[in-house]
């Protein structure tokens, strides 16, 4: 099923700023909370669809991506459920760890009160990793088709020793004295409207809701350790040169139990022997002789998916373009494909061989060869307004 779009979602125009956005969010996030609609799927579906509108819209980046683009500016999978664009959460506890502050920091009374009371009993998911950014050189001839590449990334890896909580062993964790187990403390706050009530993670555990007395060795107690991950990449058609990917969850992993950062993509394209890309346009460059140019001939030419013969029709003029259609590049939003443009040049000899000069000569003074360019002969400036239209 196609998805929603996004501000239609949270019921917001295209020109709402982030508070706007955010109002809308929690308006939603409240209606639909897990929560307060126990057992109901579509309830819990609706509040995992309006926190990926949120993530997208409330990220400057991949808003303008989304605006460009639509869903296909991020998700890379073209629509597989938010692997490169929105973080596809799995779950409510996804969520709060992504906009924590949202549901903490809120003075409208009930809102906060309802989700402040999730700290009661609950540990935090721990620190979430850091973003990883690397670039992926491609060939246009990749992007044509879109393209599968197993990447070997260095970073975080979660610790096997002791699955990322930095203990030693079961025997060097403790319960939190300061929250009691529960990851969060309320704190009261004195405001000129009177005492606020907010939860925030706590400080001692940094929201765990467990103390490690005893690190673990492999190690010390990051939870973490650097190594080196293989990334099956899924890259599609179309792709240009800078764009920005998102692979959710495959950064550097979190510490201890937080969730992984995500790997940003930037795609590189190597530059290409025979096309020149303008767009979903490339041009190539053909050259003849004069020959061929006045008498009609044929030349095969190079494409993305092998290689084709061109007819020459007699007469063709040096700076004549003969658009092949469908042999340029894909949109990367899976409509359409673009044409490849040949350029017809005309060689002409930098030597010439006694015979060759006195058969030009001859051609030279022949009324057929003065220059006479007719309405089809078009300049540069015209055949360039051609082009893009």
């Amino acid at each position: 099923m196609a998805k929603r779009d996004y501000y239609e979602i949270l019921g917001v125009p295209k020109t709402a700023d982030e508070n706007s956005m955010k109002q809308a969010y929690r308006k939603l996030a409240m209606q639909f909370h897990p929560d307060r609609n126990p057992g109901d799927k579509s309830a819990e579906d609706k509040f995992k669809e309006a926190a990926e509108a949120y993530d997208v819209l409330s990220n400057a980046d991949k808003r303008a991506r989304y605006d460009r683009m639509g869903h296909a500016g991020v998700d890379g999978s073209m629509g597989g459920g938010g692997a490169y664009g929105g973080r596809g959460f799995s779950s409510a506890e996804d969520i709060f760890t992504a906009f924590g502050d949202i549901f903490g920091d809120n003075s409208s009374g009930p809102f906060e009160s309802f989700f402040g009371q999730r700290g009661q009993g609950q540990r935090a998911q721990g620190q979430r990793g850091t973003n990883l950014r690397i670039k992926v050189r491609l060939t246009l001839e990749e992007i044509a088709v879109g393209v599968n590449k197993k990447i070997k990334v260095k970073k975080q890896i979660t610790c096997n020793n002791c699955n990322g909580s930095g203990a030693k062993d079961s025997n060097s964790v403790t319960t939190c004295g300061t929250c009691k187990g529960a990851g969060y403390v309320r704190q009261v706050r004195n405001t000129f409207i009177g005492q606020m009530s907010t939860t925030v993670a706590c400080p001692t555990c940094k929201g765990a809701g467990r103390v490690v007395t005893a690190s673990c060795n492999a190690c010390r107690g990051e939870g973490t350790n650097y190594g080196e991950e293989t990334v099956d990449l899924q890259i599609p058609a179309g792709v240009g040169d800078g764009m920005q990917l998102q692979l959710s969850g495959k950064g550097n992993s979190g510490v201890k139990g937080g969730g992984a950062g995500d790997l940003l993509i930037s795609i590189e394209e190597a530059p290409h022997d025979h096309f020149q890309r303008d767009g979903m346009n490339i041009h190539h460059e053909v050259f003849i002789n004069f020959a061929d140019a006045a008498l009609g001939s044929s030349a095969e030419v190079p494409t993305l998916d092998g290689r084709v013969r061109i007819k020459i029709a007699p007469g063709t003029q040096s700076g004549k373009v003969l658009r092949l259609e469908g042999k340029g590049l894909p949109s990367v939003q899976s409509y359409g494909k673009g044409d490849q443009l040949v350029h017809i040049n005309i060689w002409t000899p930098k030597k010439l061989t006694d015979e060759e000069r006195v058969l030009l000569e001859k051609l030279q003074k022949m009324h057929n060869f003065q220059p006479n360019p007719d309405k089809e002969d078009k300049g540069f400036f015209d055949k360039l307004k051609d082009m893009f239209k």
